[in-house]
């Protein structure tokens, strides 16, 4: 659930940094892709770190 939160997050995040930059549709898509991929993978770990603490 946090990797799909994050991923969502990273999404909104990276497409409001592009439309501030002034960019065009593809620079507000790839803005929004790479930033969900970054936010996924530091939910993955968030948790795995979680996972591991409970057992």
């Amino acid at each position: 659930m946090i990797v799909v939160l994050g991923g969502l997050l990273g999404a909104i995040v990276g497409s409001t940094i592009a439309r501030r930059r002034k960019g065009n549709r593809a620079d507000i898509l790839q803005y929004g892709v790479v930033y969900a991929m970054a936010f996924a993978v530091i939910g993955l770990f968030i948790t795995l770190i979680i996972h591991r603490a409970a057992a």
